[in-house]
């Protein structure tokens, strides 16, 4: 078991709800960033998002000061936030495989 440490993570914007971890993080480490105190909820690896903030269902998640996707269930202060909690905003990028159909 790790002893809990202040963990490296980058805030992007003040708008931003959450940070992102520049270096691999484990339960029970903390993250200072501008005012914030947060506890980290579960390990978080390299580059992956933390939540600077409870985040509701439903609600934008903010990096780089725009939505980036939204919240699929509440998500507390100091979780991880990737795929399994968040439903992104990104679209389906263009492939060359469209099947020969035409557009419409």
């Amino acid at each position: 078991m790790s002893v809990p440490k202040t963990a490296n993570c980058l805030l992007l914007s003040p708008q931003d709800n959450v940070v992102v971890a520049c270096e691999d993080t484990n339960v029970g480490d903390r993250i200072e960033v501008e005012r914030d105190r947060i506890i980290v909820q579960e390990r978080v690896t390299l580059g992956h998002k933390i939540a600077r903030r409870n985040v509701r269902a439903g609600e934008n998640i903010q990096k780089y000061a725009a939505p980036i996707g939204c919240a699929s269930r509440d998500i507390a202060a100091g979780e991880h936030v990737h795929t399994h909690n968040m439903k992104s905003n990104y679209l389906y990028s263009h492939t060359s495989r469209d099947g020969g159909k035409e557009r419409e």
